[in-house]
């Protein structure tokens, strides 16, 4: 699984608006933000980077203004992680992650939140609006964040979303904005796909929203083909969910920042 969770990465990224490859690293970025977690670097499977491949991904970073940050299996590109430790680079995070499959997925019981696709402006608004802050405005809602979403979801991925109206009581309360929690796919390559995004605004935490919008944003990839989909997860409390709609630990994913 971690040779498909690594081309995987290769193949999101190389969707990215600006992609540089150097040696054995593919690296995305989007001009639109800064953000770190957009704009990164995966090796491919099995490479083998000397200093100078290391160098040239240094560079394609700095001279866009940005920290040359990766995310990666470390078992699908062994020889990867110690050529860029001897560069400098640093740990940021290691992270588990889960994986589900048509087999075990588990779709939460009728009668939970109803789950929706986006279909206006408005909507994509919303959902971003609600991952910011449910993240802690980690990621600042803005209109390039829901363009980014409405091109993921018309490119072959998923966002789904809980209305606001049907689950929260205290409408004023939720944020007012029509979203109470939602969650997001890439489409789908190598046969899996990378579920990411899921949020819930905290007026309208504990009823099921994060269950509902992982098992129907699951169930749209398997329908497009996926195999697989995985995530990983940021606390316990998180991973009881995704564990409860299917998802099961299979490998380790690993962040690496110049001078971390």
């Amino acid at each position: 699984m971690d040779t498909d969770v690594q081309s995987f990465a290769v193949a999101n990224l190389r969707r990215r608006p600006e992609v540089v490859e150097a040696g054995g690293f593919v690296a995305g970025f989007d001009p639109t933000t800064d953000s770190p977690y957009i704009n990164y670097a995966t090796p491919l499977p099995g490479a083998r980077p000397g200093p100078r491949d290391v160098a040239a991904l240094v560079t394609a970073f700095q001279e866009r203004g940005l920290t040359p940050r990766l995310e990666f299996a470390p078992d699908a590109a062994p020889e990867a992680e110690p050529a860029l430790r001897r560069a400098g680079f640093g740990t940021e995070a290691v992270h588990t992650y889960l994986v589900c499959t048509p087999h075990t997925l588990t779709v939460p019981p009728a009668g939970g939140p109803a789950v929706r696709t986006p279909r206006t402006d408005e909507e994509y608004a919303a959902v971003d609006a609600a991952q910011s802050e449910a993240f802690g405005g980690v990621f600042p809602p803005s209109p390039e964040g829901a363009a980014r979403l409405r091109r993921m979801q018309e490119g072959g991925g998923a966002v789904r979303f809980v209305p606001e109206s049907e689950d929260a009581e205290d409408a004023e309360n939720a944020g007012g904005d029509g979203c109470a929690g939602a969650a997001c796919c890439s489409a789908p390559a190598v046969g899996t796909a990378e579920l990411s995004g899921v949020a819930t605004r905290p007026a309208c935490r504990g009823r099921g929203v994060a269950a509902a919008v992982t098992a129907a944003v699951t169930g749209a990839m398997f329908a497009r083909g996926a195999r697989t989909v995985w995530l990983e997860f940021s606390g316990e409390g998180s991973r009881r969910v995704y564990e409860r709609v299917g998802f099961r630990p299979r490998g380790t994913r690993l962040y690496l920042v110049l001078g971390g």
